[in-house]
């Protein structure tokens, strides 16, 4: 979602606030633009598009100052124009705002009723008129913010500078992330620690209902009600050069490639390989005692999750319901108290499966997130936190962040059924072995490249593809289905292979490839029996199997990927890495943007 960066100090405020928009690029946005105080006035530059169209501006009118935010926009109330671009203000305020205020039109109506103008057609503009309106009344700085936030309903990160006042910043969340940074006579403000790694590594994570007072000396942390708190300052171990594409063509590909070492990064945390036993960190309940899972998530998370419910009934016995995080607390299922809500997020920060947390924990049931993002709003707010070590995703489409959420679930899944009695020593060991060898099988999927790119031939001139998989090769379609979607613009469908004749069979013909997942697992019979009855009718196959399956697949397949055969329990992690690639090879075909695509956002912090 929208991003948020702000600096006070000494040195120039732009270019500082520039580096930092552009670290949160990742986030997806449409416009964006910088407001700093010249000469104790403030002064703006906002442009729609990309953030080279912001630099430009800057070149032909640059922006001095020492004190300065900034902001990416993704459109929500309002066109993506530079009207409605942050930073919104007035001749004494300029704000920057990511989430939604709830109740902007009430307020909007209140605010022109005592003669406030609005300029543009945005829910954020409401925050900065509003704290005009107090500074006209003679309110400080500090009061008017503070009035204005007792006000506002919703999610919110919000960040001000005040004309006339050099040096203060005040920032303030709900709902949203925001994080202050500690530098050597100057401070920070930013929506993650990524926005600020190349200038400090010692932040504070801001909590719901903070408000901070930031002058070059310091923050002064505040609840909304102006009672003084005391906010933890950490290390964050992100570096500043950690998110380079180090040669490679896109940051996607650049991740695809980290797929072996996220993987073997995430069981180095959890696997202690002299024992071959999972190692999970002390947890507060006892999972030999919970009667039942409740997964949520959304996109790729949730694939995740879908597989981890196989995993977690298959192995561990234990039944799991799963739900999007955007249907879940709507659809309010009967849980019993003692239950494990297991919640799964990159950013830790994705809104609706934040409030499925929320409403989770109203009902007694123990928390569990795996998440990237350790410091995050869900962290905080979870009983247990298993991460993934993925380390900074900068593309909008998730890939080894997934492959790693995987590894993480496969490894619960085993402790869970070891805790079971599901499990024995034996059973444990097998497992274990497999998820050891998978980073090194994992790095011989990209000897794939050449098959990888001529299936990419043939998909790049379709309107419409169909993903089949059955078992937990299922969700592994789902997932390649929606890259292709996100990063292609190209119409994609995944269906369960036995499901192919209940309708979508109708479907085929020579326009409309078939991209099969079909390892030699004990369905693999069925499926290839399903892809016969696809060839069939004039479909093109483009199969995805192993050492131990190429030889029957060969006989219909017009492509084909083989990877290295692995225990059947890893074997949705492995297919996983080349379904991404093909999406990838496709979008590279297609000329699209496949860093950012059109209409996305990384980090989805609004409902």
């Amino acid at each position: 979602m929208c991003g948020i960066c702000g600096v006070v100090g000494l040195r120039h405020a732009t270019p500082i606030v520039f580096e930092g928009l552009r670290r949160l690029e990742y986030r997806g946005y449409d416009s964006a633009g910088i407001a700093t105080l010249v000469d104790g006035r403030v002064e703006r530059r906002r442009a729609a598009g990309k953030l080279d169209n912001l630099g430009r501006l800057l070149e032909d009118n640059p922006l001095a100052g020492t004190t300065g935010i900034g902001h990416t926009r993704w459109a929500t109330h309002g066109a993506p124009t530079a009207c409605n671009a942050h930073p919104h203000g007035t001749e004494r305020v300029a704000i920057v705002h990511n989430g939604i205020i709830e109740n902007f039109e009430t307020l909007r109506r209140e605010l022109e009723a005592v003669g406030q103008v609005f300029q543009t057609e945005t829910d954020s503009e409401t925050i900065a008129l509003m704290v005009d309106f107090y500074l006209t009344q003679g309110y400080a700085p500090r009061e008017a913010a503070l009035n204005t936030l007792k006000r506002l309903e919703g999610a919110y990160a919000v960040a001000m500078i005040f004309a006339g006042h050099e040096g203060l910043m005040i920032g303030a969340c709900h709902s949203a992330p925001l994080a202050v940074g500690y530098g050597d006579g100057e401070m920070f403000l930013g929506s993650d620690s990524l926005a600020l790694a190349p200038l400090t590594r010692r932040i504070t994570y801001m909590e719901d209902g903070d408000c901070v007072v930031i002058t070059p000396a310091g923050a002064e942390f505040i609840t909304f009600d102006g009672t003084p708190v005391t906010r933890k300052e950490q290390t964050t171990a992100l570096a500043a050069g950690s998110i380079g594409k180090d040669g490679y063509r896109h940051y996607m590909e650049k991740e695809l490639h980290e797929h072996p070492l996220v993987i073997g990064q995430t069981l180095q945390r959890m696997v202690d390989p002299a024992s071959r036993r999972v190692m999970l960190p002390e947890m507060p309940f006892d999972l030999a005692s919970v009667p039942r899972a409740v997964i949520t998530a959304c996109g790729s998370a949730f694939y995740a999750g879908m597989i981890g419910r196989y995993w977690l009934e298959d192995i561990a016995r234990l039944p799991v319901d799963i739900d999007v995080a955007s249907e879940m607390r709507y659809r309010n299922p009967p849980l019993t108290a003692g239950s494990l809500g297991l919640l799964i997020s990159q950013s830790g920060e994705t809104a609706d499966t934040l409030a499925a947390l929320r409403s989770l924990r109203e009902k007694a049931v123990h928390i569990l997130s795996v998440l990237n993002v350790e410091h995050s709003t869900m962290a905080r707010e979870s009983d247990v936190v298993l991460g993934t070590v993925a380390g900074p995703e900068i593309s909008v489409a998730s890939t080894k962040a997934f492959t790693a959420q995987l590894t993480v679930l496969a490894c619960l899944s085993i402790a869970a059924a070891r805790a079971r009695g599901t499990l024995d020593e034996a059973g444990e060991d097998a497992l274990v072995s497999a998820l050891l060898d998978l980073p090194s099988r994992a790095a011989e999927v990209f000897t794939q490249g050449p098959a990888i790119r001529r299936m990419a031939q043939i998909v790049v001139e379709a309107r419409d593809v169909l993903y089949l998989g059955r078992g937990s090769m299922f969700p592994v379609a789902m997932e390649g289905a929606l890259k292709l979607k996100e990063i292609t613009y190209i119409h994609a469908e995944a269906y369960a292979a036995g499901e192919m004749k209940h309708g979508p069979i109708s479907l085929i013909d020579r326009t409309v490839p078939i991209v099969a997942s079909a390892p030699y697992t004990p369905l693999f019979d069925k499926t290839l029996s399903n892809l016969q009855e696809a060839k069939a009718r004039g479909g093109r196959l483009l199969v995805f199997t192993d050492t131990k399956g190429a030889d029957r697949v060969s006989a219909i397949a017009e492509e084909m990927v083989v990877l290295p055969h692995v225990h059947d329990f890893v074997a949705p992690i492995l297919q996983t890495i080349p379904v991404q690639m093909l999406a990838y090879e496709v979008a590279v075909l297609k000329g699209t943007d496949v860093d950012q695509p059109r209409n996305l956002a990384k980090s989805v912090t609004v409902e």
